[in-house]
């Protein structure tokens, strides 16, 4: 299987970002929360284990689910975004080693936000977490997502705390100073992540 790096960070912290420019290096980059998404669909049997376990009133007219209003609820119900896990959370994790056994690029990104806290640290040969002051992360969050002082502590406090994550990474990205430092910190772990890569396949060949 080729290499896998885990990539994880806060809301707000700039995974999207981050991913990007790996994909600009031509890294394929496998996102949890688009295959949430796409496992949430009309038609799949996680979208009706939703329905059946929160109710028809989390539904648009169109049958999509109301993702606004489910997370809400989430917030505020820590019973609810757990069973919401529990329905979700295996079925990630299986489409993640099932994309990344399929990749094509030298490496693999899995882009994970909750790594840490959905305990999925095993599924990566190395983690790289992207930080930011948490200061500057209730800036961004509330400036991005228009929320008020106390729905931005409450998105923080859903997830681990910056010094736990950090103590799980193996690389930082220092996301605190702009599109060009960025670009340089990822080039230079591009390179680091290549020649692991090819360290990894060549101790998988001699050992076969």
């Amino acid at each position: 299987m080729v290499f896998r790096v885990g990539l994880t960070g806060g809301i707000a912290a700039g995974k999207s970002t981050v991913s990007s420019l790996f994909e600009n290096m031509g890294i394929q980059v496998i996102d949890a929360d688009i295959i949430a998404r796409q496992l949430s669909q009309p038609g799949t049997p996680q979208y009706q284990s939703i329905v059946d376990t929160f109710g028809k009133d989390y539904l648009l007219a169109d049958g999509q689910l109301h993702r606004l209003a489910l997370r809400k609820r989430l917030f505020s119900d820590a019973e609810a975004k757990q069973t919401l896990e529990h329905i979700l959370h295996p079925a990630i994790r299986q489409q993640l080693l099932q994309q990344a056994s399929e990749a094509q690029s030298r490496y693999c990104i899995l882009s994970i936000p909750l790594l840490i806290e959905a305990n999925m640290q095993s599924l990566v040969d190395r983690i790289v977490v992207i930080d930011l002051d948490e200061q500057m992360q209730r800036e961004r969050l509330q400036k991005r997502d228009n929320l008020s002082l106390k729905e931005v502590s409450a998105h923080l406090a859903a997830q681990t705390n910056r010094t736990k994550r950090l103590q799980y990474a193996d690389d930082i990205i220092d996301n605190s100073d702009g599109i060009e430092k960025l670009k340089f910190q990822v080039t230079q772990l591009h390179a680091l992540y290549c020649q692991l890569a090819e360290a990894a396949e060549h101790e998988s060949r001699s050992t076969s």
